[in-house]
């Protein structure tokens, strides 16, 4: 084992009646890639959320190079070389690069020397690391990859040796995560320590060196990477064997639900993002988009719904067309049976500052089973989001808890359950496991395979090509805005890839 950069000691945090934090014992050597895995809520963030001084622990000792350390604010940790990335960035989207990396580390009342100092500090940072980016571009303007180096870039700047990363890659696409992990191997290879928390067990497989499982706040085991195997981690976390891959047999397509021809759509730019596409989905099948994010998936997601104005083209559901004009509603696309779990839930999915059983009628309150009177029926409506909770295993269980308070994973289950359990005849679901743990994917499958099989349309974006390959009857594969190909299941993630490159595979078999 290699010298401790970290050791913790002891660890207990509560919040309430939740016990988010028992007895945790964890030592993370120097100079290694140590990764934190665990169902969601299971104690990983609330733990590095201590050791960064977001959270104060109840009881417990952290040690920073062997020597004992009181960490009480985040600035006490960035003193001790401990930077952290966080799931959801910490920048200021209207300010520079060069702004936001400065911001909190400035030098001089004026900001003439801290902006030179940074620049120039920044160029080496870049050229050491593979971290280009341009230090005069807005955040704003980034693609989410770049935004997340930015965050790197601004805990290297403040000395961080040892680096804290929240779910990095559960909003990044496959090409970005390679090149994320090809940082991180290289910030390894410069000494520095990496812990890494994700539910990607494959991530973990690829570039740790030890593993630790955290399962109900508790330490359960921890491997070093080579002598483990992603069934043994699953298993870990969840506490029983875990599914690995989707069973489900054969579809029983039915009548078109959805029927989708010569769809155009732009973006608040002017930028053609769907681009005269035409497809259908039957009851009894589920059909998966493939792509690259930023092909054009979301902004079609956005116009079947009712969110995003087309621009020509025309969406029939159930036979019955959906206005394109900009009439149409939302609400209106719900009551005919049109669901939509949206690819960003926190813009788009919840209100944070709602309680979770407010966040899962959001968008039914007008259902008669919610309302007395003219009022609405709190009591029904906690009821309501008491059985959700149960039965999509949301934790904590705790219908009025504030919905920012819960887990990336947790959050993305109040959507899904929201939307589930309408019984739509048409449900449409983008990025469906994105920051979910390994126990609640299996959930999620095996939930859109259930309404599959009971007659249901289902249409799935998704950046994970393994979840498209095992859930999808048909794949669609989207590139610049156009459906490029259509393949079975059985399609290869080469062949799939060559398709999201906008190659065709017959072409580079040339």
């Amino acid at each position: 084992m290699a010298q401790a950069a970290i050791e913790l000691i002891g660890i207990n945090k509560s919040f309430g009646a939740v016990r988010a934090n028992r007895d945790i014992n964890l030592e993370i050597g120097r100079g290694t890639i140590h990764g934190i895995v665990g169902e969601n809520g299971a104690g990983k963030s609330t733990l590095m959320s201590i050791l960064y001084g977001f959270y104060q622990a109840d009881s417990g000792e952290i040690r920073v190079g062997g020597q004992p350390a009181s960490i009480k604010t985040p600035n006490d940790a960035i003193a001790l070389g401990i930077g952290m990335v966080h799931q959801h960035f910490m920048l200021v989207d209207n300010f520079t690069v060069l702004d936001n990396v400065i911001l909190g580390a400035e030098s001089d009342a004026l900001l003439k020397k801290s902006i030179a100092k940074a620049r120039s500090e920044l160029e080496r940072l870049e050229r050491e690391y593979g971290l280009e980016v341009d230090p005069d571009a807005i955040i704003e303007e980034l693609p989410v990859g770049l935004q997340q180096r930015v965050e790197i870039l601004k805990a290297l700047y403040r000395g961080a040796e040892i680096l804290i990363l929240d779910e990095p890659t559960g909003v990044l696409t496959p090409a970005e995560a390679d090149h994320l992990f090809r940082i991180l191997g290289q910030l390894k290879d410069q000494g520095k320590t990496v812990v890494l928390i994700t539910h990607k067990l494959r991530e973990i497989m690829a570039i740790t060196d030890t593993v630790s499982v955290m399962r109900q706040g508790t330490m359960v085991a921890t491997r070093e990477t080579r002598k483990t195997t992603v069934e043994e981690l699953a298993e870990l976390m969840v506490g029983r064997r875990v599914l690995l891959r989707v069973e489900k047999g054969e579809a029983e397509a039915g009548a078109v639900k959805l029927a989708v021809k010569n769809l155009t759509v732009k973006d608040t730019r002017g930028v053609t993002m769907v681009d005269d596409i035409s497809f259908d989905i039957r009851a009894g099948e589920i059909v998966g988009i493939a792509g690259v994010a930023g092909n054009g998936q979301s902004e079609l997601l956005e116009a079947i719904s009712g969110i995003r104005r087309a621009v020509s083209g025309s969406v029939m559901l159930d036979g019955k067309p959906i206005d394109l004009t900009g009439a149409a509603d939302p609400g209106e696309l719900r009551d005919r049976g049109l669901a939509h779990v949206p690819e960003d839930r926190h813009h788009v999915g919840l209100v944070l500052a709602f309680e979770e059983n407010e966040n899962s009628i959001l968008g039914y309150h007008d259902d008669p089973r919610y309302l007395k009177g003219p009022f609405l029926n709190i009591d029904a409506i906690r009821n309501d989001a008491r059985d959700k909770i149960a039965k999509y295993d949301i934790r904590p269980a705790d219908c009025r808890l504030k919905t920012a308070n819960f887990s990336g994973g947790n959050q993305q289950k109040i959507v899904l359950a929201r939307e589930m359990e309408q019984d739509p005849g048409v449900l449409i679901v983008g990025q469906p496991t994105r920051g979910v743990d390994v126990g609640a994917i299996e959930f999620i499958h095996k939930r859109l395979i259930a309404m599959r099989d009971q007659g249901k349309a289902v249409l799935v974006v998704s950046v994970e090509l393994d979840e498209i390959r095992s859930l999808s009857d048909r794949i669609l594969v989207m590139f610049a805005g156009r459906i490029v190909g259509e393949r079975g299941p059985e399609a290869t993630e080469g062949e799939l890839g060559l398709l999201m490159a906008g190659i065709e595979h017959q072409e580079a078999a040339l």
